[in-house]
């Protein structure tokens, strides 16, 4: 089933969540010389109009980007926060700079601090969300792949590269999505065992998100940070209450970095936010 388009849901709270994340692990890989593979299994289209049919229709950036933007000058006294937003900004067109009318997706973050040692892989499956990605004008050590991002990922490992960086961000339309996952990753694992792989996950009434969680337990891992922002209750009936990230074999340091940034965030977010950041350990 191939119906999801991000473009609908663009810029909410759960991109800003997820793109927070992955920008402070790529931060701290640039800390050091060594090349890094950067692979990120489902795509997307890569930058998003905001005045788009899909995305204005549900405008769910008004809750997340737009806030942190309309914000900006007073939350650039965290510094992950100030460089995430620098790096919106240069996200946004060139017609009116102070404008929020794009919102950058996992490609663009991951391209735009890209070194001539380091790759990029893109995975997308969905042929319209390719056809888009293909458009975008990307450094030319980016590769997409029109392709299913999960088996990609395997083939693909193990890299050239001495470090390997993957995020693997699906839409969870099949309920299945999330066994396959965990099932993935342990596979990834034992073919790049020192790799940093993020997983975001939704956070919905059902607790569909346990099964990935299980299934990683079952599989022996051990090292992993747990990020997990919360909008609303867990007690509601439909719709996602929040978003979750998983980051194995995180870089030193993430942990607080993403506490004081989030700490920064809440009070944006609504009376309900809640931000959790521990070291998952299965028992």
């Amino acid at each position: 089933m191939l119906s999801y388009q991000h473009a609908y849901h663009a810029g909410n709270f759960a991109d800003v969540h997820k793109h927070l994340v992955l920008f402070a692990v790529v931060d701290h890989l640039l800390r050091k010389e060594s090349s890094v593979t950067y692979i990120d299994t489902h795509a997307g289209r890569g930058r998003y109009p905001l005045d788009a049919e899909e995305t204005a229709r549900l405008g769910e950036y008004h809750d997340g980007a737009e806030r942190l933007w309309k914000t900006r000058e007073r939350l650039a006294e965290d510094p992950l926060l100030r460089d995430w937003l620098e790096g919106l900004a240069a996200a946004q067109s060139q017609r009116n700079p102070k404008a929020l009318d794009h919102y950058p997706g996992s490609p663009w973050w991951l391209a735009q601090r890209l070194r001539e040692q380091d790759a990029l892989r893109l995975f997308e499956l969905h042929p319209g969300e390719h056809d888009h990605l293909s458009r975008q004008q990307l450094p030319d050590r980016v590769r997409h792949v029109h392709g299913d991002g999960l088996s990609g990922l395997i083939d693909a490992l193990p890299v050239a590269t001495p470090r390997l960086c993957v995020l693997v961000d699906p839409s969870y339309e099949r309920k299945a999505e999330y066994g396959d996952v965990a099932d993935t990753l342990l596979k990834a694992m034992r073919k790049a065992r020192h790799g940093v792989m993020l997983v975001w996950y939704p956070l919905l009434p059902a607790g569909r998100h346990e099964t990935l969680l299980e299934g990683l337990k079952a599989g022996g891992l051990r090292k992993i940070w747990r990020s997990e922002l919360r909008v609303a209750s867990p007690q509601r009936e439909r719709g996602m209450y929040g978003s979750g990230m998983l980051v194995i074999n995180p870089p030193w340091g993430l942990d607080r970095r993403l506490e004081d940034a989030m700490a920064r965030l809440m009070p944006l977010l609504g009376d309900d936010s809640h931000y959790r950041g521990d070291w998952w350990v299965p028992e």
